[in-house]
């Protein structure tokens, strides 16, 4: 039987529409509900709002939000660090899409279409960095 995570929890690991909700609160800050569900849903078909309500209770029981009940709009706030969870996110998808290798991933990146000049401006003046400082 898989355990429940505990507030704040290091390795909670959000779905597809856990990480939407977090990404605009990472992003504005503490919220309401109605700004979280207006904010994702801008530009596409809309889920109904009381989707969007009962996601972010179910986050907050889970730890992955904080919720401010002083005043008649409560307001949403991460829990989670945005670096962390990234980070985790980020070497899940490592391990799991191209077998730990960070060189694999970067092949593929540097070589898909989405990839621009600019970007791989950005890309040479990092790695540019990066050497200077070893």
């Amino acid at each position: 039987m898989k355990r429940s995570k505990r507030p704040g929890e290091e390795n909670s690991e959000p779905t597809k529409g856990e990480l939407a909700v977090l990404q605009v609160l990472w992003l504005y800050g503490p919220s309401t509900v109605r700004f979280v569900h207006d904010t994702i849903n801008e530009g596409k078909e809309a889920t109904q709002y009381t989707s969007t309500l009962k996601l972010m209770q179910l986050m907050a029981d889970k730890g992955m939000l904080g919720r401010d009940e002083t005043n008649m709009k409560h307001v949403y706030y991460p829990l989670l660090e945005e670096g962390g969870t990234k980070g985790h996110l980020l070497s899940k998808f490592i391990d799991t899409m191209y077998a730990g290798s960070v060189e694999n991933m970067m092949i593929a990146l540097l070589g898909n279409e989405k990839t621009s000049k600019g970007d791989l401006q950005k890309m040479k003046e990092l790695l540019a960095e990066m050497e200077r400082k070893k």
